[in-house]
Parts: structure tokens; sequence; C-alpha cells
């Protein structure tokens, strides 16, 4: 199983990549759930626009749609494409007053958040996605150290 990494109407690299799947892997663990085939696809704000009005019925700017195939009942495995888009979490870090890597690794865990079941629709929800976030986040900076 294995995490890759695409673009699609964009040239966006995560840096690091062989770490943050090793990260991805840790998260899914303490979730309680294998790594399975997790794909993230970084895409421009247009076409995720595209998607989001194609699959979903929103007709607005989303930074990370997540189709999930996970057998959370089964083996116990998430898998997944995660379509990020990189202009809108650009911009959410300037809204936020953080940096646009740090913000893109949010929405990184944020996506295999939602394949390991959490959600985030209700305040409730949310508040324990963000928990959740910061927790992984803050595990991804004593990884670097």
């Amino acid at each position: 199983m294995a995490v890759r990494y695409y673009t699609d109407d964009c040239s966006y690299r995560l840096p690091q990549k062989r770490l943050t799947a090793a990260w991805l892997r840790d998260a899914a663990a303490e979730e309680g759930y294998a790594l399975g085939d997790v794909n993230y696809i970084f895409c421009s704000a247009a076409r995720l626009l595209e998607m989001n009005r194609q699959f979903l019925g929103h007709d607005y700017f989303t930074d990370v749609i997540t189709f999930d195939y996970s057998d959370r009942k089964g083996t116990r495995t998430v898998s997944g494409d995660i379509f990020i888009d990189v202009e809108t979490v650009a911009d959410n870090a300037r809204r936020y007053g953080a940096t646009t890597l740090g913000e893109m690794r949010r929405v990184v865990v944020h996506g295999l958040l939602h394949l390991c079941g959490q959600k985030d629709k209700t305040p409730r929800a949310n508040a324990q996605m963000h928990r959740k976030e910061d927790k992984y986040l803050a595990r991804w900076e004593q990884m670097g150290k």
C-alpha cells in the first residue's frame, strides 16, 4: 500500500513526500487504521470547483475533497483520493496567518482524517477535527527535529 502524489492543472510539489507518507501512516495507525492506497492530487481552484459542482452539487470553492474507498469495518484499511486546491490553501494560509506549507500539511492530514471516518459538518465534529489536525501537526513538527 502506498501514498502517491499527483498534480492536475497545476505544478505544485509537496516537499518531504516520504516523511509525509510515514507521518500519515502513523496518524492512521493512531486512529486505529492501516494506511492503504491514498492518492493526493494537487489541483487548481478551477478544477476543484468543477469537481465540487459535479460530484457534490456545491457551487463554491473548497480546499479539499475526499473520495473515500476505505474498508473501515473489515480490514480497517483506509484508502481514497484526496483532491487539494493549492490556490485556496494559499488563500486560507494568508487568512489564518499560517505559512502556505503549514496550511497544506493541515489539509493533507484533514483529508486522511476524513478517510478515518472523522466528520466536520457539525460544530462539535468540526472542533474535534481541528483538535486532531493540531495534534498531528504537532507530531509533524517533532518529526522534523
